[in-house]
């Protein structure tokens, strides 16, 4: 088994698919719209194939309620050596983006950081 992608409920889609394609080499495919269901989605794929579904219906999502929910609470992106965790990190923050941790070496073992995407979700940058 695999993962095949997971998804998101975003409120800007457009600037979303551009942060996640413009920060992590994500390819954007068609923008897919369903106006019986007022829908609109991306997927956007990593060359290693794995996908992120971008997902927007006005009627689902409200800014208030996004922090009081259980479940997913974050995406770990693996950067592929310490020195890009590093500088992925500052360009980020140079950029503007909240970094809610600072590069380290976690107690399990892991060198991450973790930054803020454009609508708060928390995105770990790993090795």
């Amino acid at each position: 088994m695999k993962l095949e992608h997971l998804a998101i409920w975003v409120e800007n889609l457009e600037k979303m698919k551009d942060f996640y394609c413009r920060y992590f080499a994500m390819t954007a495919g068609e923008k897919y719209h369903n106006p019986s269901k007022n829908f609109t989605s991306y997927f956007l794929s990593f060359e290693s194939g794995a996908r992120i579904e971008l997902m927007h219906k006005q009627e689902v999502f409200t800014p208030e309620q996004r922090n009081h929910s259980f479940g997913y609470t974050h995406i770990a992106l693996s950067t592929g050596s310490k020195e890009k965790v590093l500088s992925l990190t500052e360009k980020l923050r140079n950029d503007g983006f909240e970094i809610v941790g600072e590069p380290s070496t976690t107690g399990d073992g892991y060198f991450e950081s973790v930054i803020l995407d454009p609508e708060g979700n928390h995105i770990e940058l790993t090795i």
